[in-house]
């Protein structure tokens, strides 16, 4: 039994094994060869930004241009739409909305670039 269970582990690989034929202290490791890429912080960011950019979309825009921003980039989780649909949604014209978007654009921009106040 015992040998058994030894042989399906014989193709098992640990990162920390070394590479090198002596395994010395300062023997190369697999982990030191195989790039991990770690992407944590880069993930809290993005997060965080989207989080920051709901809130200034709900503060900062008024009631139309934030119903615009939410359906252009499906920030309500739904799928993003085109500048024509959302034009037919509100009955203008594509341009309007065009128009509309990069002005919420600017406001948003400027709250993305003032400091952010941690609430006590």
């Amino acid at each position: 039994m015992y040998f058994r269970g030894q042989k399906k582990l014989q193709n098992e690989v640990s990162l920390s094994d070394s590479i090198e034929s002596e395994g010395g202290e300062d023997a190369l490791q697999l982990l030191d060869v195989v790039g991990v890429e770690d992407t944590m912080l880069d993930d809290l960011q993005e997060r965080d930004n989207a989080r920051r950019v709901r809130e200034l979309v709900r503060e900062r825009l008024p009631d139309r241009e934030a119903k615009i921003i939410r359906l252009r980039y499906g920030l309500d989780g739904t799928v993003p739409l085109t500048q024509r649909e959302v034009a037919a949604v509100f009955g203008i014209s594509r341009s309007y909305v065009s128009r509309i978007e990069k002005r919420a654009i600017e406001l948003l921009r400027a709250g993305l670039e003032e400091p952010v106040q941690r609430r006590s």
